[in-house]
């Protein structure tokens, strides 16, 4: 048992980062020792939080030799560039989903880090989840034999949580495909095996006011003949939670009479200005931040919808708190202990890679597939015709 404490600079104090900073506070392997961000208020919450400096530009928090690993989680657009300005300072690397935004920017960040000798993260995204995690071992136990069919199913109200303009549009990274739909992805390529052959898909966008893919469903193909359908919709109407028991992906306990929440919130925001200003309140340091380190009370594992995967002896549903196995003679359920703390799982993976200089699962090329087939996914609504991703790689390809 090593006592190695990995030392982390932040780039970027928004959204993800508070969905990891609980991870961070509450695991000892890791530390804040730095950050950046444009925003004043959020660099002084996190000097007064950590009594670690907040910088200006991300230059002077790579020129702070105490910073080993650099989590980069700013907008979507600019990963590519951060991650080779941390690659080029000798820095490791754990960059938040979706990678980057073609497959171009992708490949020039695996070569940058590989150049510069240092290890490449993408995630947090939901196939890092045990239950995920846990179906993939049963599935290479065998024991149900091969995939066969996967069904992936959720409904969120993601397109009515307060946005900045570039997060309504799609060019710039915005819309449930580059958000939302990695995250599905990454699932169904996990549990399928990885190797995608075919995307064919159709998207919506229905909401003039919100000129983006809110929706889309697509059938992937895989090598060795497995399929699998995904669907999703940010629309706020159907919340698929109430298939999860009630269970809300960040692993907590949801009021199902809450509902509708996300477009009230938005009805004190009649211009893009004031709807950006309302999600720089809520953020880190905003005016109404509401500090999230507490660890929760009777927290489940995070999720992302409905996954069923079809084996040829049996079907597996993941859940919250476990697996669901149906054979032909009874339904077994595989209890999973609850989480300590939420994503340790990322921590996990960070720690095996950077310090024991193991092969990481969610690699840049493992994440630079995903990011090729929800492209795919992109292209194929827009032509009307199945397309075949590239760059594709087996999901045990790192071990």
């Amino acid at each position: 048992m090593t006592n190695r404490t990995l030392k982390i600079g932040v780039v970027g104090l928004g959204r993800a980062f508070t969905l990891m900073l609980p991870t961070f506070v509450h695991d000892s392997r890791v530390k804040l020792v730095g950050a950046t961000d444009p925003i004043a208020a959020a660099r002084a919450q996190f000097e007064k939080d950590f009594g670690a400096p907040g910088y200006e530009s991300m230059e002077a928090l790579c020129a702070n030799p105490a910073v080993e690993v650099l989590y980069i989680a700013s907008p979507h657009q600019f990963h590519a560039a951060h991650v080779c300005l941390a690659a080029s300072h000798g820095k490791h690397v754990m960059v938040e989903k979706p990678m980057a935004l073609t497959v171009h920017e992708c490949t020039r960040m695996i070569e940058a880090t590989r150049r510069a000798g240092v290890h490449l993260i993408v995630g947090h995204s939901h196939s890092f989840n045990t239950p995920i995690r846990r179906t993939r071992e049963i599935i290479d136990s065998g024991r149900y034999g091969a995939v066969r069919m996967i069904n992936a199913l959720n409904f969120t109200d993601f397109l009515y949580r307060p946005r900045r303009p570039e997060e309504l549009d799609t060019q710039a990274g915005g819309g449930v495909i580059h958000s939302q739909a990695t995250h599905q992805m990454d699932i169904v390529r996990l549990l399928g095996g990885g190797l995608v052959n075919s995307v064919r898909a159709h998207t919506g966008s229905w909401d003039a006011a919100r000129p983006t893919e809110g929706a889309y469903s697509a059938l992937l193909g895989f090598e060795g003949g497995a399929f699998a359908s995904a669907t999703y919709s940010g629309y706020g109407h159907y919340d698929s939670d109430e298939l999860m028991d009630n269970i809300g992906e960040m692993g907590q306990a949801k009021d199902p009479d809450d509902y509708g929440a996300a477009r009230k919130r938005l009805q004190n925001a009649a211009t893009s200005t004031e709807e950006s200003a309302l999600k720089a309140a809520r953020n880190y340091g905003g005016s109404l931040y509401v500090p999230g380190t507490a660890l929760p009370q009777n927290l489940a594992h995070q999720h992302f919808g409905q996954i069923i995967v079809n084996c040829e002896k049996a079907d597996l549903r993941p859940g919250a708190t476990g697996i669901a196995i149906y054979t032909d003679s009874q339904k077994v359920i595989e209890t999973l202990p609850a989480p300590v703390i939420p994503r340790r799982e990322v921590i996990d993976e960070l720690f095996a890679t950077v310090v024991k200089d193991r092969p990481a699962v969610h690699s840049g090329e493992w994440a630079r597939a995903t990011t090729a087939v929800c492209l795919a996914l992109l292209q194929s609504a827009r032509t009307g015709s199945a397309c075949r991703p590239r760059h594709q790689v087996s999901h045990n390809a790192g071990s």
